[in-house]
């Protein structure tokens, strides 16, 4: 929905193919924090990724509120990352990269993150798309893309052919399905990853939190996520009581307010994995109006503007706001 809206901005004429709802996979299922977990432990490609997306966050939100009622939740709410870390590399990447940051008694405070409410952000980013004009074709499936003189002449689905001058596949998990003849650079499979809600009194957490692997996010109303699991499970989406009590029993250390919360939900999502979070980006090396902008694994909400901003700069033959080689497809 990011590189519809984009283009549909830039004046194209945009339909989705949607296999099933808009947005109501890895999208609707993440926690929404608009940041690396901890930046240090990634590679340059995804951090400069990320920071580019960083720094356009709230002209984007500005950008979809004015064309939509519902409101994202997006707000600066700062996150805690409690030891054991590395000090040592947190503050240089910080300092390296311009971040704020304060360090207490092994607490590294982060004062800039932000996040937005998942959910929200997918109900206001699609009313936003179809005031612009996109048109969504959901509960639809891609069958095949009927492809000659390396181009894409038409794509076949559920509901019949459709013919478009750009091909761009968006599908996440699924994508190594749908581009099936023409694999893209970089293996992108499900990684799933299991979750919790609470509900406290608003208030009862004021910020992210983050421990070796796990995270609280608090939101506005007093919901409260715990999250996340990554596990190499295929298109399983499946809980288990097992995690659940895990990650309910982490949760309950760093935060025993949790104790009086309502619990609410455990459900999962399906990430589209690949190797070292790095998405690819890019038009096909062979076929010249199929492009992909996936593979972004835990980050696709984070990534999202500058994603459908670099896509459309390809598209309509813009310089780039970047070097994208890192994102290229196999060539």
């Amino acid at each position: 929905m990011a590189t519809a809206f984009r283009l549909a901005g830039a004046g194209a004429q945009v339909t989705i193919i949607e296999r099933n709802t808009c947005g109501a996979e890895s999208s609707w299922a993440g926690g929404g924090i608009l940041s690396p977990l901890m930046p240090w432990q990634y590679a340059p490609e995804v951090n400069i990724l990320c920071n580019a997306s960083i720094a356009r966050y709230a002209d984007w939100i500005a950008e979809i509120r004015s064309l939509s009622d519902a409101d994202p939740e997006y707000w600066t709410s700062g996150m805690q990352v409690l030891s054991p870390f590395d000090n040592t590399d947190a503050q240089a990447w910080c300092a390296a990269n311009n971040w704020r940051y304060e360090l207490d008694d092994d607490v590294l405070w982060l004062p800039d993150v932000a996040q937005v409410r998942n959910p929200r952000l997918i109900k206001s980013l699609r009313a936003a798309a179809l005031a612009r004009g996109v048109q969504l074709l959901e509960h639809t499936e891609t069958i095949a893309f009927d492809i000659a003189h390396e181009r894409v002449q038409g794509v076949t689905t559920t509901q019949g052919k459709l013919v478009a001058d750009t091909v761009i596949t968006c599908a996440g998990a699924w994508s190594q399905g749908v581009l099936a003849a023409v694999p893209p650079s970089k293996t992108i499979k499900p990684m799933r990853g299991q979750m919790l809600l609470f509900k406290a009194p608003a208030g009862t957490l004021p910020t992210v939190i983050y421990q070796q692997g796990l995270y609280l996010i608090p939101r506005l109303d007093g919901h409260i996520l715990v999250g996340s699991t990554v596990e190499d499970v295929g298109f399983d989406k499946t809980t288990d009581m097992n995690t659940r009590n895990k990650l309910a029993e982490a949760a309950l250390t760093i935060l025993p307010a949790l104790r009086q919360a309502e619990f609410i939900q455990h459900w999962s999502g399906l990430r589209p994995g690949s190797p070292d979070n790095i998405p690819t980006i890019a038009r096909h090396p062979e076929i010249a109006n199929l492009y992909i902008n996936s593979g972004h694994f835990r980050y696709g909400v984070t990534m999202a503007p500058i994603s459908a901003d670099l896509i459309t700069e390809m598209i309509l033959g813009q310089t780039s706001s970047m070097d994208m080689s890192a994102y290229r497809w196999r060539e």
